[in-house]
């Protein structure tokens, strides 16, 4: 299939096996919040390595008494934006990789079932405008959480209210995405959003799920079958 160069597919062999193991009916809810955890991390290493660089922070001494020079990211003002509630399993893995401590907030967008578009029903993203109506609150990179790019409509969503709140660069991670759905992503800012991803399967069937995908991710991670 032909992606934008703003696509960017894992051909990490560790993912993909990581990922066959997720796909399964019989992988248990520990174990899918285990391997949800393990996928962002990898993503998230292979999406930072490729897009960030380091910077010179200052100076500190080692146990030894001899000074070293420290460095931190660039870009260092960022922010983790997970979408509830299924991009709430991938915070603590692309938490952990970053050096400093950045803010979290959080988008609750659901598909509505018949029509399968977005409704927005919480968003936490603060907002302090200055003199000229800038949003001086809004962080220069958003990192965007969501297991799952089905139809690509709750992304597309997502991304049009981070810009609208005032990031300059949206990077977004997913554990798998539909080829509609990345597309969809990806042309919503095509200058402004990176998508990476572990897979991308062919088609969303009439509910708007992934074939093959992994059910309900959301389900799968918090236990809410039945629904």
């Amino acid at each position: 299939m032909a992606l934008p160069s703003n696509v960017h597919v894992s051909s990490h062999p560790l993912l993909q096996a990581k990922l066959s193991q997720l796909r399964s009916a019989s992988t248990s809810t520990r174990e899918t919040r285990s391997l949800v955890h393990e996928i962002a991390t990898i993503l998230g290493v292979e999406a930072f390595a490729a897009g960030w660089k380091v910077k010179k922070a200052g100076m500190d001494t080692t146990p030894l008494g001899t000074e070293y020079v420290t460095h931190d990211i660039d870009p260092s003002d960022i922010a983790l934006v997970p979408i509830l509630r299924s991009g709430l399993g991938m915070i603590e893995a692309i938490n952990n990789l970053l050096p400093t401590s950045i803010p979290i907030y959080h988008l609750g967008l659901f598909r509505e079932r018949l029509t399968l578009q977005p409704v927005e029903y919480y968003n936490n993203l603060p907002f302090q405008p200055d003199s000229s109506s800038t949003n001086t609150a809004a962080a220069a990179t958003a990192i965007l959480l969501d297991p799952v790019i089905a139809t690509g409509a709750t992304a597309e969503a997502a991304i049009q209210l981070l810009r609208e709140w005032g990031v300059q660069r949206v990077v977004m991670l997913s554990v798998l995405g539909s080829e509609a759905g990345v597309l969809r992503a990806a042309g919503t800012w095509p200058e402004g959003v990176e998508v990476w991803t572990g897979a991308v399967d062919a088609r969303c069937d009439e509910r708007g799920m992934i074939v093959p995908g992994l059910g309900d991710i959301g389900d799968r991670l918090f236990v809410a079958m039945g629904k």
